[in-house]
């Protein structure tokens, strides 16, 4: 039976000056890799499960959307392509993993895998997603003289490899103020104070990945802002992961309205 592996990505384009980035929410791991994985590992319980549904809605908005398709196991997106820690002194994962979340191996018999390998993994996977968002923003920006990247994650709400105690609900990072013009970051932090029954933190544990700092150049007009989500908010943090329809349609409205306040902000831009 031959493997048809998905291509790295699923794209929608919109008619807004906003593109939605999933870099996490792929779950495909090429059955060769799958082999090497531990039991734990073939879970690929550190995705950002259910992204797509989630914001689905950003499609009505004229929103683009770009959603990986891989698992970050096999290549993570939102990873420097020289793999360069982003949290230098922290615990974190790399450009291609070697442990999960949990600090418990990947590789069953510790195959991890070479340079060549990673770079064939990073021209494969990593290579073609930045290069469609690339050419969204730079497309976005050609329509309507600003774009804005919304890089969409979430984890688990308890992590102690990565941080102590609950996370805050709802983590915007704009690399410490760099990657987003600040009145539109505290317009955000604004929103998701406000959203009842939850909490939220600007450029705290989380202040954006490679996609956030990369893209992000506010003097060429494009913002780039990533939302880390605690998944309780939408979903079961342990096995199944089960989408959770009735605990997402609580946080959906406010999420709806920190995308509007993008838009807004993208639109007052562009006729400055």
């Amino acid at each position: 039976m031959t493997d048809t592996a998905p291509p790295p990505f699923v794209f929608h384009q919109g008619t807004q000056p906003l593109l939605i980035s999933m870099p996490h929410a792929g779950t495909y791991v090429p059955p060769a890799l799958v082999a090497r994985f531990t039991d734990e590992a073939r879970q690929v319980p550190d995705t950002d499960w259910h992204m797509d549904r989630l914001y689905a809605f950003a499609k009505d908005m004229g929103a683009s959307m770009l959603v990986a398709t891989h698992s970050r196991y096999v290549v993570d997106l939102n990873r420097p392509p020289d793999g360069a820690s982003l949290y230098p002194g922290q615990s974190v994962t790399g450009l291609c993993p070697v442990d999960t979340f949990d600090d418990t191996p990947i590789y069953a018999n510790g195959d991890v895998p070479d340079d060549a390998e990673i770079a064939a993994r990073r021209d494969a996977v990593w290579a073609p997603y930045h290069a469609q968002l690339r050419a969204e923003l730079d497309r976005i920006r050609a329509q309507h003289g600003v774009a804005v990247l919304w890089d969409a994650h979430s984890i688990r709400s308890v992590l102690p490899r990565f941080f102590e105690g609950k996370l805050p609900d709802l983590n915007l990072g704009t690399a410490n103020g760099e990657s987003c013009d600040p009145a539109l970051a505290q317009e955000l932090l604004t929103l998701a104070k406000e959203a009842s029954g939850y909490t939220a933190v600007l450029n705290g544990r989380f202040k954006g990945g490679h996609i956030t700092r990369h893209y992000g150049q506010p003097g060429q007009g494009v913002h780039a802002i990533q939302l880390e989500m605690t998944q309780c908010s939408y979903m079961q943090e342990a096995l199944p992961f089960d989408y959770l329809p009735e605990v997402a349609v609580r946080v959906q409205p406010h999420l709806k309205r920190m995308l509007t306040a993008a838009l807004a902000f993208a639109t007052l831009s562009s006729k400055a």
